[in-house]
Order: structure tokens, then C-alpha cells, then sequence
């Protein structure tokens, strides 16, 4: 069983942090490149690792340098 991180964001946080759209951040969780998790306290809230976040927005400016 994966441990859930410690450092949970919304999705809409995350949104904003990589500069995307919802439809954008949909296709990464689909693609496995963000993992999702469900917030325990609100089961409509979902919520993503926010250093998973700074990592995949490492990975795209490097890649558009």
C-alpha cells in the first residue's frame, strides 16, 4: 500500500503552480505523471503531493530550455 505524502496541495493549487489548465492537469493524473489523492475530510476535494508538483515544473522549464 503506497504511503500517502505529508505535504498535500489541492488540485487547484496545483493549477495555478504549473500555470495549466484543469483539462492539463487531468490528463497528467491519467497519464500517470501526477498521482492523486482523495481528501479524507471532503471526498469532492482531490489532492496531489505539492513537491511532486515542484517536480514535474522543474522537469518543464528544463525541458523548454
Amino acid at each position: 500500500m503506497e504511503k500517502t505524502p505529508k505535504d498535500l496541495i489541492t488540485t487547484r493549487e496545483a493549477i495555478k503552480l504549473l500555470g495549466i489548465s484543469s483539462n492539463t492537469i487531468a490528463r497528467l493524473f491519467k497519464s500517470g505523471e501526477l498521482t492523486r489523492y482523495d481528501d479524507i475530510l471532503d471526498n469532492r476535494k482531490k489532492l496531489v503531493s505539492r513537491s511532486e508538483v515542484e517536480r514535474l515544473k522543474a522537469n518543464r522549464v528544463r525541458a523548454a530550455a
